[in-house]
């Protein structure tokens, strides 16, 4: 609904994606809504983003995500 704000591909074909970004003066639909990560499995033949659950003791009222990006080791 609310629209990607960026992407982060693995080389092994996953995605993640932050939505939600409120920023002063951007007019977003869902004003109220925190922010979401999901991830796409891009090796699927029809990929669909799936929304991460973000684990208890996170403040998910304040996520405004602006970025993402991964650490492979």
């Amino acid at each position: 609904e609310t629209g990607s704000e960026d992407i982060d591909i693995l080389p092994n074909g996953l995605a993640f994606i932050s939505s939600g970004l409120k920023y002063p003066g951007l007019k977003v639909p869902a004003p109220d809504k925190p922010g979401e990560i999901f991830l796409m499995d891009l090796n699927e033949d029809n990929p669909r983003a799936v929304e991460l659950r973000i684990s208890r003791g996170f403040d998910l009222a304040s996520f405004n995500p602006h970025g993402i990006s991964t650490y492979i080791d």
